[in-house]
């Protein structure tokens, strides 16, 4: 029967497969509430965003309704059979309400909705009659402003979340181990589909696997470093096209003792690759991440070329994207290697 497979740390599409359990400190997400906002799911996030508009509007209706019923302007009697009373000047002064046309909770509501999104249909208005009525338009006012600011502003950084650009840079779907230069390297291709750039980016890569201590400390999933080269040099790339990334196997990696023979039995074995780098667009950071277990690796084999010179332009194909070719490669472990070549 064959092995089962391990669970993989980080997903193909980048998703860390992770799950949070026993929190107990929740009120800690409150404390950042506007990043709790923009990590919740598009339907969680527009229902909060109806029921903070809908929720103001009936509070604030209900604060009109209260202002309106305590000066007397729903009193109907009042408003339709009272007499004109004789001013200072002997000139009649008729009735003045705080909030004119306002004549039950459904009006009042009506002019909340028009005061916070400034919708002026010309039939209800605010009077200078009432201080207390000018008093709640200021309120009803900024809160609307404040409203407005941090739900938009959560929509705004939802549609244009970091991961939104990630889903462009792709990763071959297999990696690969070959010489190069004489050594053996594993190799792997990364690409980006659009044609603005991620500037700044850097690209490392980690080993994940079960490891114990001297001391019979289990760690689980132990993350280990491992250097990685690329045609430039160093850890930053200039990515205007896709370009293999390897990292070389020598003493120093945890790939050191693997060959092909033992390579698929390695089922602890997962190789995370991470890039990262800054939208030209936007300004905003942005991280894609992918992973290799040990039966996604190819030995003795090594990627075909994609970028050719058409026109006095250079043409990438995209649909050759994750082919490879078998080369001529030694069946044995870097350190067999290393050492075969030092007695000769």
């Amino acid at each position: 029967r064959a092995r089962e497979r391990r669970a993989r740390f980080v997903g193909k599409n980048g998703a860390c497969n992770v799950a949070h359990k026993n929190i107990r400190e929740q009120g800690r997400f409150l404390q950042d509430v506007f990043t709790t906002l923009v990590d919740l799911k598009w339907p969680h996030t527009l229902l909060i965003f109806t029921m903070s508009f809908l929720c103001s509007w009936l509070l604030f209706g209900m604060v009109w309704w209260l202002i309106a019923f305590a000066h007397g302007d729903l009193d109907h009697s009042t408003r339709l059979q009272r007499s004109p009373e004789e001013g200072p000047a002997g000139a009649p002064v008729s009735f003045v309400p705080c909030v004119t046309s306002i004549h039950s909770f459904t009006s009042a509501f009506l002019f909340s909705i028009e005061v916070q999104v400034t919708i002026g249909f010309g039939g209800r208005m605010v009077t200078e009659e009432c201080p207390a009525a000018i008093l709640v338009l200021i309120v009803q006012n900024i809160v609307g402003l404040v409203i407005n600011a941090i739900m938009l502003g959560c929509i705004f950084m939802k549609t244009s979340q970091a991961h939104r650009r990630a889903e462009t840079l792709i990763f071959s779907k297999h990696a690969v181990i070959a010489l190069r230069e004489g050594k053996l390297c594993f190799m792997l291709r990364v690409g980006d589909l659009r044609k603005s750039m991620i500037i700044s980016a850097t690209i490392r890569m980690q080993v994940v696997k079960k490891t114990a201590s001297l001391e019979g400390e289990v760690v689980p999933l132990n993350q280990i470093d491992i250097q990685m080269e690329n045609p430039v040099g160093g850890n930053s790339i200039f990515l205007v096209s896709p370009l293999i990334i390897y990292h070389v196997i020598d003493k120093n990696s945890p790939l050191y003792d693997i060959s092909p023979l033992n390579l698929h039995h390695h089922e602890d074995l997962e190789i995370i690759v991470i890039l990262e780098g800054v939208v030209e667009t936007t300004g905003i950071t942005t991280q894609a991440r992918t992973s290799y277990l040990a039966d996604e690796i190819l030995w003795g084999q090594r990627f075909v070329p994609i970028v050719a010179e058409e026109d006095g332009r250079y043409s990438v194909d995209y649909s050759k994207f994750g082919n490879t070719v078998k080369v001529p490669t030694p069946s044995c472990t870097a350190r067999q290697l290393e050492e075969d070549k030092s007695i000769m």
